[in-house]
């Protein structure tokens, strides 16, 4: 999901928010060093393994994958489990026909870095693109009503060469239990404020959102020690099983696969109703991300 450094962004972002106690401050400072000591190191960081799917010597659906390590696959233990592959296959089963993988996502991508990974993808002209981004944005402080035009904007300029576009939004980062409470609360409502705007803004650029933090987290918490990697922070290869399974229809759909198929709508509260619902996350915390 994220890299180790963000945990300590995490806690700052609420220590710099203004009105808290200097005991708060240190609480949650102290908090996101404990849970970087808690989280593992991974062994293996594997290149993205780019190329044709169930070649035939036929032409090739082009797909592209952007975003942050999520999209990448990083805890994966051997680049097969990586989601760029396990969806690749699938859509070349779906479509009878090849496809073409290239990845462009890179490890540590905030929304804003989506525009040299675009760049580059649209200079390949995909047929069909992946985005998986949003938890770097939460813990490097972007607001959400940025993040959400900055994606807008990413997912127009892949529409405008006739790629059909599906965007995994921000994952909840409060099922990340090595990051203990308050903190953990923290990043959970930021994640989901910022998954509600993606929805919307996705939607009104003409893509098709998959609520990641929706459809996994509730699986991804009752099986916590198998759906984790080794580092307790990203997905392990069930978990990236999970997601490839929730986003390979909607990229049917996309691709022109599925004729007549439709997504269901996940019901997800808008993020103007996210900022107004009653919480225990104390109102300054909540005033940063509006």
């Amino acid at each position: 999901m994220i890299g180790l450094r963000t945990l300590r962004a995490v806690a700052m972002t609420a220590a710099t928010l203004g009105g808290l106690s200097g005991a708060l401050v240190g609480l949650l400072t102290e908090q996101g060093r404990r849970a970087r000591v808690a989280i593992g190191v991974l062994e293996h960081l594997w290149p993205a393994p780019d190329g044709v799917y169930l070649d035939d010597g036929g032409d090739p659906l082009r797909l592209a994958v952007l975003g942050d390590s999520m999209a990448v696959g990083v805890g994966v233990t051997h680049p097969s489990q990586m989601p760029g592959v396990l969806l690749a296959q699938a859509l070349a089963e779906e479509a009878g026909r090849p496809v073409r993988l290239s990845t462009y996502a890179i490890s540590g991508s905030t929304t804003r870095d989506l525009v040299p990974q675009v760049d580059a993808a649209v200079r390949d002209v995909p047929e069909v693109a992946l985005i998986i981004i949003g938890a770097n944005d939460v813990t490097s402080r972007m607001g959400t009503a940025e993040s959400a035009r900055l994606l807008a904007e990413q997912v127009g300029r892949l529409r405008a060469v006739g790629c059909g576009v599906v965007v995994g939004t921000c994952p909840d980062l409060g099922i990340v239990r090595p990051i203990p409470q308050p903190l953990r609360m923290v990043g959970r409502r930021y994640s989901l404020r910022l998954a509600a705007a993606q929805t919307a803004a996705v939607r009104r650029a003409g893509g098709v959102p998959v609520s990641l933090g929706n459809l996994l987290a509730p699986e991804f918490m009752a099986r916590h020690a198998d759906m984790f990697s080794s580092d307790r922070f990203h997905p392990s290869a069930i978990g990236y099983e999970a997601a490839a399974g929730v986003l390979l229809a909607p990229l049917c759909q996309v691709a022109g696969l599925w004729p007549g198929w439709v997504a269901p709508v996940v019901r997800l509260p808008s993020a103007a109703a996210l900022a107004v619902r009653p919480s225990r996350v104390p109102a300054w915390l909540q005033k940063r991300h509006a």
